[in-house]
């Protein structure tokens, strides 16, 4: 948490959401914007094993990869919380090494832009599912569960986040359908 904070241009402190962080956030904030970052995008890449698996049905979690663009939030933290936002936020997002701690160029819906701290995927690790087949993708989401659901549920809830708030993730959405038919099949 110090080394990301310490490469913090100082003033205020922005995060950005791209997945579950948009509908459940860690921490409080003063002011909520929608934004987009370019050079990452969100994808199911991450293994997980305990939030949305198990060891025997591994889930998988969302991650920015590097490519394309990702909409999602940026928040602002709150000055006077800003100690305990961030180590709740490191004991969510950051207690296995899978994520990179790095300062990303956000634009504001506004068009203004800010860095926001976001946690991007690392690929040399074990963790790091990759962009896998729909067909492993929709067995994935057909039964993979963990301690805080389902990898299907959790998908949901975030694809339900962004077309609330008029930025859907259309590659999301039809990779979800194209797996949501082959189970039917």
């Amino acid at each position: 948490m110090q080394a990301a904070m310490s490469r913090h241009q100082g003033g205020p402190v922005w995060l950005f959401a791209y997945g579950s962080l948009i509908w459940r956030p860690e921490c409080s904030a003063v002011e909520r914007r929608r934004a987009r970052v370019h050079g990452y995008h969100r994808g199911l890449y991450l293994w997980s094993h305990e939030h949305r698996g198990t060891p025997e049905t591994p889930g998988l979690v969302f991650g920015l990869d590097r490519g394309g663009s990702c909409s999602g939030f940026a928040y602002r933290l709150d000055d006077a919380t800003l100690d305990a936002s961030l180590r709740a936020l490191w004991q969510r997002e950051m207690p296995y090494p899978a994520y990179r701690p790095h300062w990303l160029n956000c634009r504001l819906d506004d068009g203004s832009r800010v860095q926001a701290l976001g946690f991007v995927l690392e690929r040399h690790l074990p963790c790091y599912a990759g962009n896998l087949p729909d067909n492993v993708l929709s067995h994935i989401l057909a039964s993979a569960k963990g301690r805080y659901g389902t990898t299907r549920d959790y998908v949901e809830q975030t694809l339900h986040a962004l077309r609330s708030h008029h930025m859907p993730d259309r590659n999301l959405e039809a990779r979800f359908r194209r797996c949501h038919d082959l189970r039917e099949r």
